[in-house]
């Protein structure tokens, strides 16, 4: 009699799992600002700009806390001008 043989379930995390690679203190780049998370957003006018920084925006300016808590502003990435959001999480998404 043979026994069947089982496997046990991976515990790595697939690669294209966004969670597995998004750096939760920055947050991540999103691909429509319909994904920014309305919320209390306790991002500084300064903190803002930085997080847009770091995610490669340069030229910050205009910036703007809107009524759900996203901050806007208009920025340049890639010698493109961009409006820019940031929710309360730090995902950053451009329109």
């Amino acid at each position: 009699m043979a026994a069947a043989q089982t496997t046990a379930p991976s515990t790595t995390t697939p690669s294209n799992d966004p969670a597995a690679t998004a750096d939760t203190k920055q947050g991540v780049v999103l691909t429509s600002p319909a994904e920014l998370q309305k919320g209390a957003n306790s991002f500084t006018e300064a903190q803002a700009t930085s997080r847009l920084e770091d995610h490669g925006f340069t030229g910050v300016t205009g910036l703007t806390k809107d009524d759900a808590g996203i901050w806007w502003a208009t920025a340049s990435k890639g010698g493109k001008s961009v409006k820019v959001g940031l929710d309360y999480q730090g995902n950053v998404a451009t329109q």
